[in-house]
Order: structure tokens, then sequence, then C-alpha cells
């Protein structure tokens, strides 16, 4: 038997904005949400921008409501009946934008006490830099989390909206969902502060916790960094592979399927090894094509992936056994919506 999804009945107003907002409602969509997008009357250059034109798959699943905020008394007397009737709402202006429309969560509390009031910024709705302008980068070069991504002596590079806009987008979809229950529970609802550089830097708990102990951004090698067993190798067509053989079996077994015999795996973790190590490993990995190491490791225990493209992705077996990326009308490919549910007493 199907299940329903799991947020079916929940009423969403959204208000149109950029990047983490809207896949915020995007994701409560796809979560089975009623989600009403408010756009403007005139479009985000931002949007038409970065988007060439092409439909926007952040508004999938969501009935657009056109309404100008700015100049109509009526239109901001629409929008505050739709906040009235619905369970959540999102917003991912600068503070202050929506108090002065009258929509701000005071006003709104007054029609609507239950309300889950979700805020979608970069630097949060207080603080020194709660008013200043900021994007993706920004927000995770703040939270100390970019810094990670340098070599030594290189620049700290970061996947455009992977680690700040869409992990933000992720924190307030939980914040919203932990109000919801709340004030289904308690009859009052709340206002989520999800600010990127907040839910970056907690996400970040991990590395955080390896730098703690000395193993990540400090001063002695780091296995994340420097080691063999953990990085990213070119291939001889010019592509790339990922190891990251951490533990002690699957180093073990990574050796052994390299061929590298001659090497103590119990040495695995004496720093001055490492650099002449590393080299042998770069010049192993050059010797065959991307293709031909994923064809000799990949679905072993040596913690193995190829480096794919975006236009790859969605044909790998394993995401197509998933169903990972779903299609649109047009042939684009974008990520489906996660995480999936299954009955609880399926046999």
């Amino acid at each position: 038997m199907a299940l329903a999804p799991p947020l079916a009945g929940v009423r969403v107003v959204e208000f149109e904005s950029i990047g983490p907002g809207p896949l915020a409602g995007r994701m409560l969509a796809g979560m089975g949400a009623e989600v009403v997008l408010i756009a403007r009357p005139q479009a985000s250059t931002v949007t038409e921008l970065l988007g060439s034109g092409a439909a926007d798959v952040l508004e999938r699943g969501k009935r657009r409501v056109m309404l100008d905020l700015k100049r109509s008394d009526a239109d901001r007397a629409t929008a505050m009946d739709l906040v009235a009737g619905a369970d959540v709402l999102i917003e991912g202006l600068r503070p202050g934008v929506m108090e002065r429309l009258g929509l701000g969560p005071t006003d709104c509390a007054r029609r609507n006490p239950k309300l889950v009031y979700g805020r979608m910024t970069g630097w949060g709705q207080s603080g020194p830099l709660a008013a200043a302008a900021g994007h993706d980068l920004n927000y995770v070069a703040l939270s100390g989390l970019l810094s990670l991504g340098a070599r030594p002596g290189g620049l700290p590079v970061v996947p455009p909206t992977a680690q700040g806009d869409a992990p933000g987008a992720l924190g307030l979809a939980f914040g919203i969902v932990c109000a919801l229950l709340d004030a289904r529970t308690t009859g009052r609802g709340r206002v989520v502060d999800a600010a990127i550089v907040d839910v970056a830097a907690m996400l970040g708990n991990l590395a955080q916790w390896v730098h703690a102990a000395g193993q990540l951004a400090g001063e002695t090698p780091s296995p994340f960094h420097d080691s063999p067993f953990y990085d990213v190798y070119e291939c001889a067509d010019g592509r790339f592979v990922t190891i990251g053989a951490i533990e002690p079996q699957f180093w073990a077994d990574l050796l052994q399927r390299l061929g590298l015999t001659d090497v103590d795996p119990r040495r695995q973790h004496v720093v001055a090894d490492w650099p002449a190590l590393k080299e042998r490993f770069r010049a192993v990995f050059r010797s065959k094509s991307r293709d031909a190491w994923c064809r000799l490791l990949e679905g072993t225990d040596v913690c193995f992936a190829p480096v794919l493209g975006l236009a790859e992705a969605p044909d790998h077996p394993h995401n197509v056994a998933r169903r990972t990326f779903e299609a649109t009308a047009d042939g684009a490919r974008y990520g489906a919506i996660a995480p999936r549910f299954l009955p609880l007493d399926a046999d």
C-alpha cells in the first residue's frame, strides 16, 4: 500500500526569494505540503541571469499567485488572508522587509497565532552582519568550513550553493517541521530564524570534532589533506576518482587491489611515509582510465567513487536504481526529493 506523503494537509505560504528559501519550499512540497508561492510582478534579475530562461525547478509542486506587495494595499491584504489560513510561512528577504510590508511575525500572529514563521537569511535576524548583503560563499567562509577546501598554499574552493544555500534550506525545512509539531501540540507558533552561517557551522560539527583532536586544519599533517588514503586522484584520461580508505581493513584491501603488496598496511598512520606513498598512488592511478578503475574498484570496500560531472551523475547505475534523479518535461534532470519513506511493517 502506498504511503500518503508525510506533510499532506500542511499549508505553506512562500514569499518569493532566491536560493535556499525556494529550495526549502520545494522540499516541503515534495513531502506533500500544499505550497502557495506569492510572486512579484517583476522577474528577479538573479533568477533570469542564473536560470537563462529555463523553467525554475524550485517552483515544481507550488501554486503561483502574483501579488504586488510594495504598491498594492489590496494585494497585501490578499497575502495576509493566505497567511491566515496557512500552517507555515516562508520568507527569504532581508531583516525588516516583511515588517515594513505589514507581514512580519507580530502582524501575522494577530491573524494566525499557530503560524510557523520560517525566515531564511544568510546572516540571521540579528547580529552585526544581519543587514548586510551576502551569498553562499560568504556564509561558508564565516563558518570556518571554506578553509577546509584548500590544499597547502592553494585557494579554498567550494561547490556553488552546495555547502551554504542548500544546507541552509535543509536547516530551515527541519526547523519548520520541528516548530510545526510543537504548534500542533501547544497551539502556539514561533519564528524559525534560519541563518545559513548558523546551519553551516552546525553541520560542521564532525569537522570541528576532528579539528579539536588535531587531525584537521592544524599544524600537523591531516589524514584528510595529506594522507594517501583520503584524496582525489587523476586518471590516465584526465578524469578523477576518489579514495577514502580511512579504516585499517579498507586500507589493507586497497593496497592489495592496487598491487602495492610491499607496503605494510600497519604503517597507515606513519606520517613520514605519506609523501612518498602519495606519489606512488598518483602514478598508479594515472596508469588507467577512470572507467577502468571503476571496473576494478567500484562496489568493493576500498571506499571508492568516480568524480562524475553533473551530466553524468543521473546515468550512474546506482543513481538510476535508486531513482536519485528525475527528469522534467524539457529533459533537464534534477535530484529527486529525499529522503524516501517506507512502511514500518513492510514484509
